[in-house]
């Protein structure tokens, strides 16, 4: 597990500002907390060679780009034999980079092995993704869909 880098209360103010608004110029992050821009350049540039500020994206509105249903997927994998090469978990970790539908794959803990966000078109592209992708995956047991009703709190720091 790689170190925690301190921040103090201008770093914080910082990365809430970029997390806010990405696109503020560095005199605008620097007169919401309070240093020249220079400074905040500098700490900015610090932040980002620490790996705490891992890059800059754009968030999409997914219904906008014809992506209008969300699913949280629980994944459970076979079980690693002894005489397979490649576990199940590298199998499922390597396709998964491939699966356009999926936009985000975590490691779990517990019954499942992994919680995979997906974004697709309608119920039909999700049947077609499950049937198709999903459950044809030689590594893939099992898994278990919720359904999102409503995004209640997004994307944050």
């Amino acid at each position: 597990m790689s170190e925690s880098i301190p921040l103090d209360a201008i770093d914080q103010r910082i990365l809430a500002a970029l997390q806010r608004d990405a696109r503020l110029s560095f005199e605008q992050l620097a007169e919401r907390v309070g240093l020249s821009s220079s400074a905040v350049l500098r700490r900015v540039r610090r932040l980002e060679g620490d790996g705490v500020i891992c890059g800059y994206s754009a968030l999409v509105a997914p219904e906008r780009v014809g992506l209008g249903l969300s699913a949280y997927i629980n994944v459970r994998l076979e079980k690693h034999g002894a005489t397979q090469r490649q576990s199940p978990s590298d199998q499922f970790r390597a396709a998964v980079q491939g699966w356009a539908e999926v936009v985000d794959c975590v490691a779990l803990a517990g019954e499942m092995d992994y919680l995979l966000r997906v974004q697709v078109r309608d119920m039909a592209h999700f049947a077609a993704f499950i049937r198709d992708t999903l459950l044809r995956h030689a590594a893939v047991q099992d898994c278990k869909t919720s359904f999102v009703l409503e995004r209640v709190k997004g994307r944050g720091g």
